[in-house]
């Protein structure tokens, strides 16, 4: 019987004398979604870019410090990406208070003028926090002259306009309400483009279920969740954005991230194709663009005047992704981001005369003022 005691522990001395952990034999936790991360067993020709092709100019980038801040650096590090040219869209920072954006707009000017205005260059922007005043429309007008004359090279329009602006009744400010009217025409007829972000992802506004795409990027960013009606369905603050387009033919627009149909170039072909004054950028959904990569040559080649490169928040490491997907061919290769895109990349190979006109041609005739010289012909 006392052999019977000492058997288990026996059992035990001989599984780990065989090299096995007393744990081995069980079963390993489920993965979760979260942290499944394979490495790819495929050997394919790889070509990791940390350099562009031809040096191209960012349309789309947001530098809150342009004010104050060592713009050496910031041009040093575009020099690492063989970026000629960076416009910020915050031109006027992001206070409610006038005099404080105009002190931002007015610093950053100097400060730009004073290190390299070849370089940097600022799009200005609407403060709808008095929108329902008497007289607010003539001074935003008004403010938008002076700082075009000043040096600003165009409107940027953020998504709080159709979100969260509204007036002094509570009432939600649409996209295309028509006391803007006035402000789109002004832009056309000064030659100053507008970009305009309305609205996001579809995604974001579907059931955070087991369908959603970006399920983990909802989970991880929980404020970007949105109801169906939330501040309206998505479809219409699209379409507010698509009548301001129809109704200002003369006025040159750039819809931010691609208008958000970069999931289906069939409908954002028949978009551009209704408004000859649509143009837009490519700012983060290359995620989109690099899984679908014979659509998108397609498309590139179609609309290859009206496409520009745009990136939107400023982490240089990223930027490689982008040149791997316009310039290489590559397959299968990662996204920076998992939570944005689990799936691979594959490179449209663009040919090189499209490459010119979406890296700095396109943005060289749609922006007024932007030097010329330090760009191939």
């Amino acid at each position: 019987m006392k052999y019977l005691l000492y058997l288990p522990a026996l059992l035990l001395m001989g599984t780990v004398a065989c090299g096995q952990s007393a744990k081995s034999n069980q079963p390993a936790e489920p993965l979760g979604f979260e942290e499944y991360d394979p490495v790819s067993t495929l050997k394919v020709p790889e070509h990791k870019l940390t350099r562009s092709k031809y040096p191209f100019i960012d349309v789309h980038n947001h530098q809150y410090q342009m004010d104050n801040g060592d713009l050496r650096k910031l041009i040093a590090q575009m020099d690492s990406l063989n970026m000629g040219l960076m416009i910020n869209l915050s031109g006027r920072g992001f206070s409610d208070s006038e005099a404080e954006s105009s002190k931002f707009f007015t610093n950053a000017l100097t400060n730009i003028q004073k290190t390299n205005p070849k370089r940097l260059a600022l799009f200005t922007n609407l403060n709808f926090s008095d929108v329902n005043s008497n007289g607010w429309t003539a001074q935003a007008v008004k403010t938008l002259e002076e700082d075009v004359k000043k040096g600003a090279r165009g409107l940027k329009i953020y998504k709080n306009l159709g979100f969260s602006v509204k007036d002094d009744k509570g009432t939600r400010v649409r996209v295309d309400d028509p006391r803007l009217d006035p402000i789109w025409a002004k832009c056309g007829e000064l030659g100053v483009p507008v970009l305009i972000h309305t609205a996001d992802p579809k995604s974001f506004w579907d059931p955070m279920d087991r369908y959603n795409e970006r399920w983990l990027e909802l989970k991880l960013h929980a404020g970007r969740k949105r109801s169906a009606n939330n501040p309206v369905p998505w479809e219409q603050l699209i379409a507010e954005q698509h009548n301001v387009f129809r109704k200002h033919p003369k006025t040159a627009f750039i819809a931010a991230h691609m208008g958000w149909y970069p999931n289906d170039l069939k409908k954002l072909d028949s978009l551009m194709t209704v408004f000859p004054n649509m143009n837009v950028e490519i700012g983060a959904v290359i995620a989109e663009l690099g899984r679908q990569p014979k659509a998108s040559r397609a498309f590139f080649e179609k609309y290859q005047d009206r496409i520009l490169f745009g990136k939107d928040s400023w982490v240089p490491s990223e930027y490689a992704t982008y040149f791997r997907v316009l310039e290489t061919d590559d397959e299968y290769f990662p996204y920076h981001k998992k939570y944005h895109a689990f799936w691979r990349m594959y490179g449209m190979g663009l040919p090189d005369g499209v490459l010119k006109k979406v890296y700095y041609k396109n943005a060289l005739r749609l922006i007024p003022g932007l030097d010329k010289s330090q760009f191939p012909q």
